[in-house]
């Protein structure tokens, strides 16, 4: 079944019943569609948003390149069981503009990994998911977890806010060479999209030395890394799975890159042994 369009908070509050949401940019591929999958579910109705945000998006960042391919979406979004697609525009999520001074500050989690590198991104996330839980008004919100500190701050703001949404993670999902899905994929050559599997095989070979410690963890990854051609490596850096500092049990290893022109980003998830010695997050970078 075709899902509707909407595109008015009017339009919105016609919903009955619970909802699943699943909020998106657009441009979507098969790990939008393990998203989408994933919420069908968990809702008697589930939205998806596309809503390319512009206040996430620094100067001179793709804001404007960025992959617009809203007929091929709706496509997807009927594959996946989708009910009701909602596709704002900038006024109506922006209605003060988009430099309104009410926005939603991510605090000290915002300024690591993906922060230090775009200090107004989070920012931009939490204001406009914020925004979009206001309007949808999910029971049960999904986010893939290739961009993993944009789930633990979603998940932080709707603790800290109260907005008293259900917030669950979807595995990353992965090319046949490891590669995570990503719409930003769609900017490399063929001969980027070869040397862009080294992100992936590095946080592999960083997890298969975790027994050893988070010493041997970023050893493994960096002498992955360093023999990857083409890849200019921004982080590579050991969490814990809260994004603090890596102590025994669960943690992350997540890198960000550039491979050519597009800036990608992956993490995997890892078990360390237990250490007397353990500090802030780890740098490899």
């Amino acid at each position: 079944m075709t899902p509707t369009i909407v595109r008015t908070p009017a339009e919105l509050r016609q919903i009955d019943g619970s909802v699943a949401f699943v909020p998106t940019m657009g441009a979507l591929h098969d790990g939008h569609v393990q998203l989408m999958k994933h919420a069908r579910p968990l809702g008697e109705t589930l939205v998806a948003s596309i809503f390319v945000n512009p206040t996430q998006f620094a100067p001179g960042e793709d804001f404007e390149d960025y992959p617009r391919t809203f007929d091929a979406d709706l496509e997807r979004c009927e594959e996946s069981g989708v009910d009701v697609v909602f596709a704002p525009t900038v006024a109506t999520m922006f209605p003060g503009g988009i430099d309104s001074k009410v926005t939603v500050d991510p605090g000290p989690l915002g300024s690591i990994l993906e922060g230090k590198s775009r200090p107004t991104h989070f920012r931009g996330v939490l204001t406009v998911v914020s925004k979009l839980f206001g309007l949808v008004r999910p029971d049960v919100a999904v986010f893939g977890e290739k961009d993993y500190q944009q789930l633990v701050l979603i998940t932080q703001m709707n603790d800290a806010l109260c907005l008293g949404v259900e917030i669950q993670g979807c595995p990353t999902v992965r090319e046949a060479d490891g590669l995570a899905m990503s719409s930003r994929n769609a900017y490399l050559t063929t001969e980027q999209r070869r040397q862009a599997a080294a992100l992936y095989a590095t946080l592999r070979a960083g997890a298969a030395a975790s027994a050893d410690g988070p010493s041997a963890v970023l050893a493994a990854a960096h002498a992955a890394i360093d023999q990857a051609p083409g890849v200019e490596l921004d982080y590579l850096e050991l969490t814990s799975a809260d994004l603090g500092d890596p102590t025994a049990g669960d943690a992350r290893l997540l890198i960000a890159a550039r491979v050519g022109k597009p800036r990608l980003i992956d993490n995997i998830h890892l078990t360390l042994p237990p250490s007397d010695s353990q500090s802030s997050p780890i740098e490899g970078n």
